[in-house]
């Protein structure tokens, strides 16, 4: 049995006891006030942030995938980043994919009682198709929830690398997960409301975890998101932008060019830069694992000694 009341994202957080008799200003400076306090409690994990991320890139150049897993906020935050890696990044669907105790239905509407269920933490697991290539991210506030612990112990079986994102010290995650990342994050404003500071702590280390691995695996130029696909109004509009950012040229080229590379940004760029039609700047790409600046060097050395 877990006794919740020694949680530090359970106990009773005296600078807020009040705030039900705050002023309407005075309780928003509390709450802007605990949560100032998380940037500082991610930034004593980044150790542990940084393993993740270079166990994530291991695993996803070697044809792994990565998989967040967590009920309620937690499970939640986890399919947020992984929808908003593919029209960011302009991966495949299947590479980062996040799932919530409960199913999408559990994504708008509580389903009690799934936080609970072992067996179906590791029906998740083998439904989904979790081999050792893959990364399992386990996401709990209290680092005790059943689901979670169930799935990571079933990952681990398989041979998947397991990490746990927690917001408690000595978690019993901790002790399940090839790497633990703790930011503890202490009492919430309102007593046990973990989506607060804990889940606002979560959706920051998903940023830096799906952020770095990205980085790592080339999809992104200096610090422009050149693997953009431009899928709507807003997206074709930033992929202009960023053709005329890193070219230095103007609206009517980048439309050209975008145009000529279907609307990928990243073809498009190392089409104007290289001088290289679509097949060979493709090529050029493929051949540096769509590293921009390696296929624009390799590009430009090719050149020179013609």
């Amino acid at each position: 049995m877990i006794d919740y009341k020694n949680l530090e994202t359970e106990k009773t957080n005296p600078s807020t006891r009040d705030v039900d008799s705050c002023s309407t200003m005075e309780m928003l400076q509390l709450i802007n006030q605990e949560d100032a306090k998380v940037a500082e409690a991610v930034k004593k994990a980044i150790p542990q942030i940084a393993q993740a991320v270079d166990a994530a890139y291991e695993a996803l150049m070697q044809d792994g995938h990565m998989i967040y897993l967590g009920a309620g906020t937690s499970g939640r935050l986890g399919v947020l980043d992984a929808s908003e890696c593919v029209p960011t990044y302009g991966v495949e669907p299947d590479l980062i994919q996040g799932f919530i105790a409960g199913g999408d239905r559990a994504l708008r509407t509580a389903v009690e009682g799934c936080e609970d269920d072992r067996k179906l933490g590791e029906e998740m697991i083998i439904e989904k198709g979790i081999t050792w290539k893959d990364i399992v991210v386990g996401i709990s506030a209290s680092g005790t929830a059943p689901f979670v612990d169930a799935a990571l112990a079933k990952a681990g079986e398989i041979g998947a690398v397991t990490v746990a994102i927690v917001n408690n010290p000595d978690s019993g995650l901790k002790k399940r997960a090839d790497i633990c990342i703790e930011a503890v994050t202490g009492p919430e404003v309102v007593s046990g409301s973990t989506r607060m500071k804990a889940g606002t702590a979560q959706k920051m280390i998903l940023n830096m975890l799906s952020t770095g691995v990205m980085i790592k695996m080339g999809r992104v130029y200096k610090n422009w998101m050149v693997d953009l696909k431009a899928s709507n109004i807003k997206l074709e509009n930033r992929a202009r932008r960023i053709f005329c950012d890193v070219t230095g040229r103007d609206s009517q080229e980048a439309e050209r060019y975008l145009e000529a590379a279907g609307m990928d940004t990243k073809l498009a760029i190392m089409m104007c830069l290289s001088g290289l039609e679509k097949d060979r700047a493709e090529e050029g790409l493929r051949r540096c694992n769509g590293f921009l600046k390696q296929a624009l060097d390799e590009a430009r050395q090719t050149a020179g000694m013609r």
